[in-house]
């Protein structure tokens, strides 16, 4: 799987080298290690056994220089070619982005190739990938043999996914650097067909401006209003007296405003309220021109009907005594 560090703008691919085994996987990559600029290429590692030349993988980081901006980097692997290493080729396999089926042009490895070609094919749909979809280049190495079987009858037989083919002669460098240079423009067309619009998003995320952290408050500006907001902003809430509401009524134009008063209902209900609640006030004492109120004048007459009565009653006893 194809790792993409916009940080450091590489684009890190992987290729495997896949067929049956001394079909001529590992010498394809020696002759890359060994021809390629020593700036552009890693180490090779390689394992050799006695039934195969690589029991495990061989591993060559390969630098192709940059890609529209992002520099690009191959990893390269080839698998054992014995079928009882299944188990170590869907390992080496896991993640990679491209294949080189390397095939043997012996007649009598025909069925070799087959059934690694199948191995192939169900490893692949084991990490669910397609063979007819994933980058892939068939190599017919050894065409430099005598008996051998032709182009067309390799074509017939193994290449039933239309994929681009190539001779190669692996041990004097023939077609192997055509079959890697088609391999590597098909995985990087293969990529910018799925992760073109990833790029997109990820440096447009990039402008997006980050929220201010809760520790950095103290040197965050303040936010100013502009001046269209703070024209267009409501003027503060005047206070109207309680009891009234202050309607403006609009005349014809060029006649002045006319404020009138009205009493809202809520005003009405608390002014009746106050009304049953509160005692009424006593009378006010009228006073006459004289200077004298009522009450005095009242008091004035009952006194003098008293000293008239207690009169009356002494003058009787005094007549009595007389007479």
């Amino acid at each position: 799987m194809v790792q993409i560090n916009f940080a450091l703008k590489e684009v890190n691919c992987k290729i495997v080298y896949y067929g049956p085994g001394l079909s001529g996987k590992t010498t394809n990559l020696e002759v890359v290690h060994n021809k390629a600029p020593k700036s552009n290429v890693g180490d090779l590692t390689s394992i050799a056994t006695e039934g195969d030349r690589t029991l495990f993988f061989d591993f060559l980081p390969l630098n192709l220089g940059q890609v529209a901006g992002m520099q690009t980097k191959f990893q390269i692997y080839t698998v054992p070619g014995q079928v009882y290493y299944n188990s170590t080729r869907k390992l080496v396999l896991q993640g990679s982005d491209g294949v080189v089926f390397v095939a043997d042009s012996r007649r009598g490895k025909m069925d070799e190739n087959i059934e690694s070609l199948k191995n192939l094919e169900e490893n692949l749909r084991e990490y669910g990938l397609d063979i007819n979809t994933i980058p892939l280049v068939i190599q017919y190495n050894k065409r430099d043999l005598d008996d051998i079987h032709t182009v067309d009858e390799l074509n017939e037989i193994l290449n039933k996914y239309n994929a681009p083919t190539f001779e190669a002669v692996a041990v004097t460098g023939e077609g192997v650097f055509p079959t890697l240079k088609k391999l590597s423009s098909m995985v990087l067309e293969h990529l910018n067909a799925q992760h073109g619009s990833a790029r997109i998003k990820s440096k447009s995320a990039v402008s997006v401006k980050e929220p201010v952290m809760a520790g950095a408050a103290g040197n965050a500006p303040t936010a100013q209003t502009p001046p269209q907001a703070q024209s267009q902003a409501a003027p503060p809430a005047q206070k109207e007296p309680s009891g009234v509401v202050q309607e403006q009524v609009s005349a014809s134009p060029g006649v002045k405003p006319v404020e009138r008063k009205v009493p809202t209902p809520t005003n009405k209900v608390t002014q009746k309220a106050k009304r049953k609640t509160q005692a009424p006030p006593p009378p006010p004492v009228e006073v006459n021109a004289g200077g004298k109120g009522k009450g005095g004048l009242i008091v004035a007459v009952v006194i003098a009907v008293l000293a008239a009565a207690g009169a009356v009653v002494y003058f009787t006893g005094a007549w009595k005594n007389f007479v």
